[in-house]
């Protein structure tokens, strides 16, 4: 019933690693908002905030597909750590632009480029680390550990963001996250180096670019791995609101505001990832990552029509609930079907698969709501993502189908 900590109770060196994520995590969402906000404060248009999806749309497929293939030929801790060292400068720069007495918009717009590019290193030798140092027993608890995380830094990096803003600005967010990011390399460092194993020396592999196809051959003749792909980027596309979170919090008239509704989002992941036992008796997992969506897009639907910020907050919770439904299962899947050897790459994948849709979401919602007001903008989206999603169940009938493959062992062996 309740979320399965066994893998932070038995394994130290995962633990430094969930550590380091957790805190770097937390000051990441607080940046996250602070960066639209500030784009809002300088210019008051939707559709610059929404820009910022484009800017980081080419860094995020560029450095995905290629720090997917780095991460399965170099040592993953060394590149996890200098990823973070090249996001740390990111955050000291922005920092250094909100001390400045005109912030450059160009300089936000070049620095979020930068630190997204260097998120398409970072996140595939996450992903490929914590892979290496979790068993396969308890790959559905680390999907929800790590799920559960990303929520907790989701509920209260926005929340304690709307409370810098209010009282110091960017400056006092940038300056928090800079100093996350410090701490999150402490931990990291202490991650002992022979738990994470080897690779193939460099004389022993292809050509970067031939690694990089075999995972992307990998990934295409698998249609519960493009399932997921494919659910979470329609999903996103067309249903992400968080642009959109700037104007509705000036038309509330509290900066708090811009926080909480991307908490909101967060408090409903995280109370279905404190309650998460029940996932690991869960079988179908294409069918459980398509409804899911389905309950995600239903939500935001409902976002567009509510009278008050306080109804807008319940939806969001229920989207929330719902995206994290969806990302136990789609992680378990990956985790399920995917060879540590290509675990880098197509991680690179994943991060393009579900940051590509935000980011495309954001622009989408941003230019929308400038045209047509930021109501049309949230439904007529979550009504597209709708039939989107069950699109893709009835276009992929083996993902829709897919089921466990730890279920099928047992049964074989019981049999």
């Amino acid at each position: 019933m309740f979320l399965d900590i066994g893998p932070l109770r038995h394994n130290p060196a995962f633990r430094h690693l969930f550590a380091s994520q957790f805190i770097s995590g937390l000051g990441t969402m607080v940046s996250y908002v602070a960066v639209p906000w500030q784009l809002y404060e300088l210019t008051h248009s939707n559709a610059q905030v929404g820009l910022l999806g484009l800017v980081q749309l080419l860094p995020v497929v560029a450095c995905g597909l290629v720090g997917g293939a780095v991460a399965d030929r170099v040592d993953r801790k060394r590149l996890l750590i200098t990823s973070e060292a090249l996001m740390a400068l990111c955050l000291a720069g922005l920092l250094a632009n909100a001390l400045a007495a005109t912030p450059s918009l160009l300089a936000i717009y070049a620095l979020v480029a930068v630190l997204q590019g260097a998120s398409g290193f970072h996140r595939p030798a996450l992903e490929a680390l914590t892979q290496k140092l979790a068993r396969p027993d308890e790959y559905a608890a680390v999907a929800a550990l790590s799920s559960v995380r990303g929520t907790v830094g989701m509920v209260a990096g926005p929340a304690l963001a709307g409370l810098l803003l209010a009282r110091w600005g960017a400056v006092g967010a940038y300056l928090f996250d800079f100093c996350t990011f410090l701490a999150a390399l402490l931990f990291l460092s202490r991650i002992p180096r022979e738990v994470i194993g080897t690779l193939d020396a460099p004389g022993e592999r292809p050509h970067l670019l031939a690694d990089l196809a075999e995972g992307l051959r990998f990934a295409w003749a698998r249609p519960a791995l493009m399932g997921t792909y494919i659910v979470d980027i329609v999903a996103m596309a067309f249903a992400f609101p968080v642009a959109l979170f700037p104007a509705m919090a000036a038309a509330d008239g509290r900066t708090e505001s811009v926080g909480w509704l991307l908490s909101a989002m967060a408090v409903g992941a995280l109370v279905i990832g404190i309650f998460s036992g029940w996932t690991g008796r869960v079988r179908r997992h294409g069918r459980a990552v398509v409804i899911a969506a389905a309950v995600w897009a239903l939500g935001i639907v409902a976002l567009g029509f509510v009278p008050s910020l306080e109804l807008g907050l319940v939806c969001l919770a229920v989207a929330g609930a719902a995206d994290m439904v969806s990302g136990v299962f789609r992680g378990t899947i990956w985790n399920e079907t995917i060879p540590n050897a290509l675990r880098g790459r197509l991680a690179g994948i994943e991060m393009i698969s579900y940051l590509t849709g935000p980011l495309i979401g954001n622009a989408r919602a941003g230019f929308m709501a400038d045209a047509w007001g930021v109501s049309n903008a949230v439904w007529i989206g979550g009504a597209i993502c709708l039939v989107g999603v069950i699109a893709t169940g009835f276009a992929l009938p083996r993902f829709w189908a897919y089921r466990s493959t730890r279920a099928l062992d047992l049964q074989a062996a019981v049999t």
